[in-house]
């Protein structure tokens, strides 16, 4: 087994958001890999395509050296972890409420994987209402995002509004 601290930080990113961008910035300093895994379920449609959040993703961390974009379609991250040989799984925190939800999880990933630690990272101040359910609901209203999203987000809504033009 090696020393290097893996990381996954997992999500739906259906848009990445600039506080999702500084969780992962951050969480890259905290390992020597950083894997950031969109996980969705094929069932459910989605704002944007699996390769529209790949794409919109991965502009948005291309600066960042040991950070990798991964898809996994109706796995369990503990699963995945498990693959990829990773040391913690990384959960970022908005509010109390997000804590509760996400100690829930870890004590049911902890069952089925106890090899796997979780690391929770509290989001900025700035970041802490931002949301990626708020966000479609403001590109649903052609509301300006610009403030609250990655610049590769801003630019695909764009074309999406494009296309929709009469």
């Amino acid at each position: 087994m090696s020393d290097k601290k893996i990381g996954l930080f997992t999500g739906s990113f259906d848009p990445v958001t600039l506080g999702h961008v500084d969780l992962i910035a951050r969480a890259s300093q905290l390992f020597d890999q950083l894997y950031v895994g969109i996980f969705y379920n094929k069932e459910k449609e989605g704002q944007f395509s699996i390769d529209q959040r790949c794409h919109m993703l991965e502009e948005a961390v291309a600066n960042l050296d040991n950070v990798k974009v991964l898809t996994a379609n109706n796995s369990l991250a503990v699963d995945i972890a498990a693959k990829l040989e990773v040391t913690h799984l990384v959960r970022g925190l908005r509010n109390g409420n997000d804590l509760t939800y996400e100690a829930n999880l870890e004590f049911f990933n902890k069952h089925l994987n106890d090899k796997i630690d979780t690391v929770y990272l509290m989001s900025a101040n700035q970041w802490q209402e931002v949301s990626s359910s708020r966000i479609r609901e403001l590109i649903y209203f052609k509301a300006d995002i610009s403030d609250f999203v990655p610049e590769s987000v801003v630019r695909e809504v764009d074309k999406k509004h494009e296309q929709t033009r009469i």
